[in-house]
């Protein structure tokens, strides 16, 4: 059985605090932007450098996909 990182691992009790910690961690998202102002987001990150260099990739993979980088505080 190979190991899942934290992202793809199911969610239970003592996850939700190690997702919260993750979360805290990695503040700066890649989001994609869907239609009827939904969104997905692609990944998280510790730095806004480190988002922007995956943003640049992603862009040229797919250029017609609209994506953004975002800072989203936790509580």
């Amino acid at each position: 059985m190979e190991k899942q990182g934290l992202a793809m691992a199911p969610i239970y009790k003592g996850d939700i605090s190690i997702m919260r910690y993750e979360k805290r961690i990695k503040p700066w998202i890649v989001v994609r932007l869907l239609p009827n102002l939904q969104r997905t987001v692609v990944g998280r990150f510790r730095s806004w450098s480190d988002a922007d260099g995956h943003l640049r990739v992603l862009k040229q993979l797919l250029p017609a996909a609209r994506l953004t980088v975002i800072f989203d505080p936790i509580d």
